[in-house]
């Protein structure tokens, strides 16, 4: 049998705009078919609420402080793989269709195929635009354009990027490959053709207490970024409009466009493992805020995640973009090297029903290199595992719900003793993850919040060295400072000053 993946990936969605993820409103058929093929997660989460740093850690299999987009406009570090040089390096054909977002250009990328895929299926937006007039280039960022009766489907770029996924399907089906197939929709501008541009007209999404959520409790980042919303009535907040229409519509319009594909894939590779995900949600005035930033809230951070491959029903146990590429990586028989952060989910998408992880991660740095606004540097770390979040906001107020008890994440418990305990235990977690992964950003300030008292300051923090281990394909391995040869172990304890006296006296 083959070996074959598909990747398929939108740009915002959550997972109340999936049909089977449970709003009859939303119109989603073909997602919602492939959900009752295979897995669906409840509980995933994006590493990141913003574009690149989601996709970085979804194509390295490194946290967005490890790759080094921890930022919009941001590029991968050189010394950092993709899942796509991974594999064509080990002989697997890759391919790529669609948005990239992470070579650190403008929004449409350099337009220029990177190491590891396929050059000749290579799309992302830049390519696309160039295919247009300058008009056309323009009409293409303007929402109103979906009301145009001569910008069909076809000059979409939901089903440019589609034709090419199903010529790279039919013309590899014999071979062992993996494909990525990344849509912009239903991102903004929301360009879709009839009838999605009417079909959502006078709807609104689903009822929230979180729409009253005044803020008062929460970070200063979120008070600033809601600006004039705050003062606005859940009423008004949660009301149809235009620009939601559009939104929905479009993401209608890209679940059309994802059935051609999965269509021909069923067809051509029907063994093969189809992964469906988004990179992050958006806000649609849920606690007074639009679009992403700063925040931890599942509007933005639990996104929809679907695995057809093996077992079929549904996991409610935390999952992470983060595993992608080593899930990737072990099906495919490649080595997944120390320095990979996420864990393989196979065993998981065979049997539907080991845990992979406990607890999952995500972290927030700043929205844009290019851009002064939008909070600027806003470091947040947040961890979940399932029931509880606990959210480090390291300039502003943290933050803690108990997702059983307020699904809506309204009361910031994050200073209430009746949860100190899980709150302590779930704080331990995330500054031991930080220090697994070898988080820039680690330090004793992570670590000394107002609501605990029992840590003190340290300068040395957990005082070890944790050096890379990659696969020596890649990579000599690493030298130790104090001997001048190859490290014996990659994470060891740094002897300095008073340490050394003490040892020499032993």
């Amino acid at each position: 049998m083959r070996k074959q993946i598909i990747l398929v990936m939108v740009d915002t969605q959550r997972t109340d705009m999936v049909g089977c993820y449970g709003n009859p409103v939303i119109k989603t058929p073909n997602i919602d078919k492939l959900a009752s093929l295979g897995l669906r997660y409840t509980n995933a989460q994006t590493t990141s609420p913003v574009c690149a740093p989601a996709r970085g850690a979804l194509f390295t299999g490194l946290m967005p402080h490890s790759n080094g987009i921890v930022t919009n406009s941001c590029s991968i570090y050189d010394n950092i793989k993709t899942v796509g040089q991974r594999l064509n390096d080990n002989g697997i054909h890759c391919g790529y269709v669609g948005k990239w977002h992470v070579d650190g250009g403008d929004y449409f990328g350099n337009g220029t195929c990177p190491d590891g895929w396929d050059e000749n299926y290579w799309y992302e937006m830049k390519n696309y635009l160039k295919e247009l007039s300058d008009d056309d280039r323009k009409r293409s960022r303007k929402s109103k354009t979906s009301f145009d009766k001569d910008w069909t489907r076809e000059m979409t770029y939901a089903h440019r990027c589609s034709n090419r996924s199903i010529d790279f399907i039919n013309k590899f089906k014999d071979e062992d490959f993996f494909l990525t197939v990344s849509y912009d929709e239903p991102h903004g501008p929301c360009i879709c053709p009839a009838p999605y541009n009417t079909m959502y007209n006078g709807v609104s999404m689903p009822d929230s207490t979180n729409y009253a959520d005044d803020l008062s409790t929460k970070p200063l980042s979120q008070q600033l970024w809601s600006n004039k919303n705050i003062n606005k009535s859940a009423e008004d907040l949660q009301k149809p409009n235009d620009h939601l229409a559009l939104f929905l519509g479009c993401n209608s319009f890209v679940d059309d466009e994802i059935g051609r594909v999965l269509e021909t894939v069923y067809k051509q590779c029907p063994d093969a493992i189809i992964i469906y995900t988004a990179d992050h949600g958006d806000m649609l005035f849920n606690h007074k805020l639009n679009s992403k930033n700063c925040c931890a809230y599942k509007e933005v951070l639990n996104i929809p995640f679907i695995i057809k491959g093996g077992a079929v029903g549904i996991v409610d146990s935390p999952a992470t973009h983060l595993d992608v590429t080593p899930t990737i990586l072990d099906y495919m028989g490649v080595e997944i090297p120390p320095i990979i952060e996420g864990k393989s989910m196979m065993t998981q998408i065979k049997d539907g029903v080991t845990k992979i992880n406990n607890e999952v991660y995500s972290e927030f740095t700043r929205y844009e290199l290019i851009q002064d606004g939008n909070g600027g540097f806003q470091p947040m770390r947040c961890v979940f595992d399932g029931r509880y979040k606990l959210v480090i906001n390291l300039l502003h107020t943290d933050e803690f719900y108990d997702l059983e008890c307020d699904s809506d994440e309204v009361y910031n418990a994050i200073n209430d003793p009746a949860y100190k305990e899980i709150r302590e235990a779930l704080h331990e977690k995330l500054i031991q993850e930080m220090d697994r992964t070898r988080d820039l950003y680690r330090g004793y300030q992570w670590a000394m919040r107002p609501w605990r008292d029992n840590k003190a300051p340290s300068f040395r923090n957990a005082g070890y060295v944790r050096q890379r281990e990659e696969s020596e394909m890649y990579e000599e391995r690493q030298f130790s400072y104090d001997t001048g040869l190859p490290m014996e172990e990659a994470i060891r304890i740094k002897i300095i000053g008073a340490d050394k006296k003490s040892l020499n006296n032993k």
